[in-house]
């Protein structure tokens, strides 16, 4: 695993997916639509694109936002001197072992406060070139999910990646895989092509 930029440590964990417990501090980097990993031991690792982060409240915070004139030292002192609860929440799309890359779910979750690293852009190029996309089918299936702003988020951060790395038409491989996959659901389709139109 090349990727050293720790962004949080594990909550709890299934086979399809975990969230990840931060700090504010943490928070710059991860994004949404951003690939993940989790190392398993030895070589293995889990893959995952985050799909949401959600910031809870606490019983301080209810009261400061109902206070009049707030110092900015009291929101620093709040963010960063406080924990305040931040949740990343992942849905598993592959997972390493040893060299071999798989668009599978993996063979077990990771554990209770294992590291979640963000991958850096060489590791995404690689778990993106591996197979044929095999891992957009965790994120259709996942239809609580909001899938054409996911892989739009998802396909900008890889395609800047590819790009980087001498490959600028893996979006449009991409692009034509998702429509080979989703022919038969015309409503997803046009969800999904709307929300990467941009790019």
């Amino acid at each position: 695993m090349k990727s050293t930029f720790e962004i949080g440590r594990l909550l709890r964990a299934s086979t399809s997916g975990f969230v990840v417990g931060c700090r504010v501090s943490q928070l710059d980097s991860p994004a949404f639509g951003a690939l993940v990993c989790v190392p398993l031991g030895q070589d293995d690792q889990v893959y995952g694109l985050i799909y949401d982060i959600h910031i809870d409240d606490d019983g301080l915070v209810r009261q400061l936002v109902t206070a009049d004139g707030i110092s900015a030292d009291v929101i620093a002192d709040n963010r960063v001197n406080r924990n305040v609860p931040i949740e990343i929440s992942v849905l598993a799309v592959g997972y390493r072992r040893g060299e071999a890359i798989a668009h599978s779910l993996p063979p077990r979750p990771p554990l209770s406060l294992d590291t979640i690293y963000l991958v850096d852009p060489e590791e995404l190029v690689t778990f993106t070139s591996a197979g044929r996309f095999g891992y957009f089918r965790h994120i259709l299936r996942a239809a609580d999910l909001p899938i054409g702003e996911l892989l739009a988020a998802h396909l900008r951060q890889a395609q800047a990646a590819h790009a980087a790395h001498g490959d600028p038409d893996w979006v449009n491989r991409a692009t034509q895989e998702l429509i080979v996959l989703l022919r038969d659901d015309y409503p997803t389709l046009m969800a999904v092509l709307g929300s990467i139109a941009e790019l």
